[in-house]
């Protein structure tokens, strides 16, 4: 028996500092959630982590851009429906103003109201915003919607101007047979243009739900691999916990027999 180094209470005293730590990193991996907390719990691990963090971020942003791009052109589109009615309405008004049996009063109703259709188209144009920005003053061309996390993965979008002096209506009359003749072949072509133009933002528009579709699932998958990496496994880690626990428990009470028979020498020589 020797006094000076117990090395029974030494060792046994080195495990339960061993069993401490390993039931405080459990509980700090159960609490938080995470399995890698800091560089040191897996420095290789965290840096793969923190790059698909920084991925996952840049593509859920890239779906908010791309839904803030299909409200946009849905907003264009809607717009350009107005126009389109009005079209129809004018294309109306012109066939009525070319039957020669219409009195010079009827030509003059026919004429207000097709002025007031070419202001109201012009007005639409002119008007027509999405969050600030003009849609269909011509102002809209080449722009571009981040689509993706990277440099680079953009959608170009340009949307045609839709006054009425682009779509050629502007001029058009009805006083006579011959220009409101003349007027409905205009005003056909200008739904051609129209419903061109609508057709273009219909594909972009369809082109974006799939882009949505597909960054939401790689951004499903991103963070199912990230969790893998970085998340706990809670059963495992509760699993973990238990016999840390147990072997920190168990350690203390040998601490406590090893450190007793030191006091059998005690009693020897009192």
């Amino acid at each position: 028996m020797v006094v000076q180094h117990n090395m029974q209470a030494i060792n046994t005293n080195r495990m339960l500092g061993q069993n401490v730590k390993a039931v405080a990193k459990s509980t700090e991996k159960l609490s938080s959630g995470y399995r890698v907390n800091r560089a040191a719990d897996d420095a290789a691990g965290l840096s793969i982590s923190e790059k698909m963090r920084n991925q996952i971020r840049g593509i859920n942003q890239a779906v908010s851009n791309s839904e803030d791009g299909v409200s946009l052109i849905q907003t264009a589109e809607g717009n350009m429906n107005e126009i389109h009615s009005i079209l129809q309405r004018m294309g109306e008004l012109a066939n009525k103003a070319a039957n020669d049996v219409n009195s010079d009063d009827e030509r003059t109703s026919i004429k207000n109201e097709m002025d007031e259709l070419i202001a109201e188209i012009d007005s639409i144009s002119a008007k027509a915003e999405f969050n600030g920005t003009k849609l269909l003053n011509g102002d809209y061309t080449g722009k571009y919607l981040q689509v993706g996390a990277n440099s680079g993965e953009n959608m170009l979008i340009s949307i045609a101007e839709m006054s009425a002096g682009t779509l050629g209506v502007d001029g058009v009359t009805v006083d006579s047979h011959a220009n409101a003749s003349a007027a409905m072949s205009t005003i056909t072509q200008a739904i051609k243009d129209v419903s061109a133009a609508r057709s273009l933002l219909g594909a972009k528009q369809n082109r974006l739900g799939y882009t949505i579709n597909n960054l939401e699932n790689y951004s499903e998958n991103l963070t199912s691999s990230e969790s893998t990496i970085r998340d706990t496994d809670m059963a495992a880690e509760m699993t973990n916990y238990t016999k840390t626990s147990i072997l920190q428990q168990a350690a203390q009470s040998m601490l406590a027999q090893a450190n007793q028979s030191t006091q059998g020498v005690l009693s020897l020589i009192q």
